[in-house]
């Protein structure tokens, strides 16, 4: 069930991210051990990746798994989040004001609606663990969200001058954010690599509005505490 699926995944500390580019040998095939199973056969074995690519070197088999289709691709986010903050109908309404608020371009609204999510997770979430101090635990929820509306979502995408954490396109419109942890007050470090990289270069010549997102949260208020938006024109 998704619920089980959900647990799983994050118990062993696996990013959303992460889901759309696992690769696997023969093992993904011959895995039956639940407790003991690789995540990638656990995917594929649920019907929740499937098989994008397969190649056959030296008589050894190698598989590139991915999601089989925008729906599940929609459905195992939206499932993540519910189960996050154990409140579905508060999810599905902050979806909904989330593609409200891209509409408008009101990035003030957005940092309030991350800011309540983050604020609702029960604080269990974080006891035993110290995942308030890593990026990609907090990189993978805003990755949920726009998953969960079925938007276009590129995580660590390449430019000519490294990788950039996340590249969103919607509406016409492509947003490039960048994630840090800060101890307790915004630092402007994520904005200001953005700009400094010169990631918007890479989309320029679409003539297209490009924005600019510098996300910072606090590992002591487990909270996005600074969101710096700068548009490229």
């Amino acid at each position: 069930t998704p619920s089980f699926l959900i647990k799983v995944l994050t118990r062993r500390h696996v990013m959303t991210p992460q889901l759309n580019h696992l690769s696997s040998d023969d093992e993904l095939l011959s895995s039956f051990d639940i407790d003991n199973m690789p995540i990638e056969a656990l995917m594929f074995q649920t019907g929740y990746l499937t098989i994008k690519k397969r190649e056959n070197l030296e008589g050894n088999y190698f598989y590139t798994l991915g999601y089989p289709n925008r729906e599940v691709y929609q459905s195992l986010n939206n499932s993540l989040l519910k189960y996050l903050v154990q409140d579905g109908g508060m999810q599905v309404r902050q979806r909904l004001e989330l593609r409200r608020l891209l509409l408008a371009n009101d990035f003030s609204g957005l940092k309030t609606l991350f800011h309540s999510f983050f604020a609702s997770m029960p604080h269990h979430w974080y006891t035993n663990n110290d995942i308030q101090n890593f990026e990609g635990f907090y990189a993978s929820v805003f990755y949920s969200y726009f998953a969960a509306l079925g938007l276009e979502v590129i995580v660590e995408d390449c430019t000519n001058h490294g990788r950039l954490d996340m590249t969103v396109k919607f509406n016409g419109q492509i947003y490039l954010f960048e994630f840090k942890v800060v101890e307790m007050v915004p630092e402007g470090n994520a904005l200001q690599q953005l700009k400094d990289k010169a990631y918007a270069d890479k989309y320029q010549h679409l003539g297209q509005p490009v924005f600019l997102v510098g996300v910072e949260f606090s590992r002591d208020e487990r909270n996005v505490v600074g969101f710096d938006v700068e548009s490229v024109v």
